[in-house]
Order: C-alpha cells, then structure tokens, then sequence
C-alpha cells in the first residue's frame, strides 16, 4: 500500500504539470488585456499606451511566455506565486482567507448529502417496488431536478416569510463564534447537499441491489441472520464503493467553490472569487486557484483509492 501511494503522488507531478500549462496558456489567449483594465480602472478612465506598457513591464506581461511559465512554477514550489494583480495582496494569502469557508462548506455539504443519500438508497433498495420505494425515487429525482440556486433561494424566502428570519450574512469563522458560523453555513449547505443527495442515493439503491442479489447475500438469509445484519454488515460494505467514488469527486469539486450557493448567501469564498478573478483577467489568482483544484482533486482520489482496500479487503495495490 506505502508504494503505492508513493507512486501515485510521483504520478500526480506530470498531471499538475500538465494542468498548470493548460490555465497558464488559457488566460494568456483569452481576450482582455489585464494591463488594460488595470490601467482604465475595468474600463470607466483612460489610459494612455505608454502607461499601459508600463505597467505590462511591471507586472511582468512583457516577458517572454516561457520565463513567464517559469516564475509561475518555481512560485508555485516555493508557496510564493506573487501578489494579486488586483489587489496587490499575495495571493497566497488572499486564498488562504477563504478556504477555511470552502472547505468548511464543502465537508458540511457532503456530510448532508450522505447522511440524506445513504439511507434512502438502502431503504429503496430493500423495500423494491413498494410506497417507500416510490416515494424516495420521487424525492431523489426532485433533487435532480431542482437547482441548487432555486433551493437556496427558496430557503431564504421560507426563513423570511414563515420565521421572520434571515440567515446572518457574510462569513464568521467557527473558532470566533461557532453559533454565528452554523447559523451562516448550515443553509448553504443543506441546498448543495441536497442537490447531491439525489445522485448519491440513486447510485447507493443501484449498488445495493445489485449486491443483495449476490449468491453470498443470499447464503446469509438462508442462515437466518437478521436483517440489519445483512444489510450492514454484508451488503452495504460493498455496495458502498461506487457511492464513495462519486462522494469523492462531488468532494473535489465542491473544494473548487460553490460559486453559485456563495453568491446567493453572500460567502467569500473561493468560488466567488475564482469568478471575479476570471473576469478581472487577474492570472496569478486563476491560476493558483485552478492549480489547487487540481491537487484537490488528486489527493480526494486517492484518498477514495485507498479507502477501497479498507472496506473490500480482496482489493489489493501493488
């Protein structure tokens, strides 16, 4: 297990590599001059052009592509990718400050979508083709096919309306007030984790049948063990591998930001600011952001990987 972990972060090195060539030549052939917008002020002053190229000699613009891409890089290694072209505040620090907000968000998300998912894919499962059955496939495609943005929205016109009640606004951090941080995150993240409930527990009532015809499955009915025991201890096990890979990239790209939901309930988080960045052509933060999703992603799945081996023990790495 050791060596294969190792090769797999070895592995992960060409990937982000690859990744960071892709974004970092994405923001240079999109239209937009950063330059330019700095300079303008996003476009409501004026500028002269020896003032913009001035600023492209300061910030670096004018450089050739391939030392560019190296300072990128060797910033990355050393967790100093430079400052904010906006801002002027280091990057670092800026996406620091908002991934407590992400992470948290997006553990609570996934967390509510479990703790939905799992049991109604296995009571689905079980109870086939009865009322339960229906009414959780109901409920499961209602989740497909309501936005999460709509159900946040309606979350906050429910609070509002019937409690006369709005969610507090902005971010507080957990350890500062952890009253004021639940009442914050916990709508956000009952309106994503809903949403993903619905193709978690869709996914855990196809596993779960398919397990419960198994020849072993049914050697434990004839032994007479009790349901609970089969269903737990022998079924749900296995059945749960797939809903784990799916958790897994839900996870990773909820780690990305949730751009919508913070957006909605006024969050700082990286989502947002992956999306302003975007537009303010500020390329240290884009491609730092995407850089981090991108080793989100790597580490979620092998995490995912390993946890494999821990609930099918026939599964071995080598």
């Amino acid at each position: 297990m050791t060596e294969y972990v190792i090769r797999r972060l070895i592995l992960m090195i060409p990937t982000l590599l690859l990744v960071s060539l892709i974004v970092f030549t994405i923001m240079r052939v999109i239209p937009g001059d950063v330059a330019t917008l700095i300079a303008t002020r996003g476009g409501e002053g004026i500028a002269s052009q020896d003032e913009i190229q001035s600023l492209r000699d300061k910030i670096g613009l004018n450089d050739p592509l391939p030392i560019q891409y190296a300072k990128f890089i060797f910033g990355l290694i050393k967790f100093d990718v430079g400052n904010s072209l906006w801002s002027g505040r280091p990057v670092i620090a800026e996406l620091i400050s908002r991934l407590p907000l992400t992470i948290e968000l997006a553990l609570l998300s996934i967390l509510v979508s479990v703790s939905i998912a799992i049991p109604i894919g296995v009571m689905s499962a079980i109870r086939q083709d009865t009322w339960v059955d229906y009414l959780f496939r109901v409920i499961s495609i209602s989740g497909l096919a309501l936005p999460s943005f709509w159900l946040g929205v309606l979350i906050i016109l429910f609070l509002s309306i019937y409690f006369r009640w709005i969610p507090p606004l902005g971010y507080t951090d957990f350890f500062v007030d952890p009253w004021k941080n639940v009442q914050q995150m916990i709508w956000p993240a009952l309106a994503l984790g809903f949403r993903l409930s619905a193709i978690v527990s869709r996914m855990t009532r196809s596993t779960m049948l398919e397990v419960l015809r198994e020849d072993y499955i049914r050697t434990a009915w004839a032994k007479g063990l009790k349901e609970r025991v089969v269903i737990f201890r022998h079924a749900l096990k296995n059945a749960l591998l797939p809903v784990i890979t799916i958790t897994g990239l839900q996870l990773g790209a909820l780690l990305g930001g949730t751009v919508i939901a913070e957006t909605i309930f006024t969050l700082p988080g990286i989502g947002r600011f992956l999306i302003d960045s975007i537009n303010h052509r500020d390329y240290p933060v884009v491609q730092t952001i995407v850089m981090w999703l991108a080793m989100a992603f790597s580490f979620v799945n092998l995490t995912v990987d390993v946890a494999y081996a821990w609930l099918n023990p026939r599964i071995r790495f080598n």
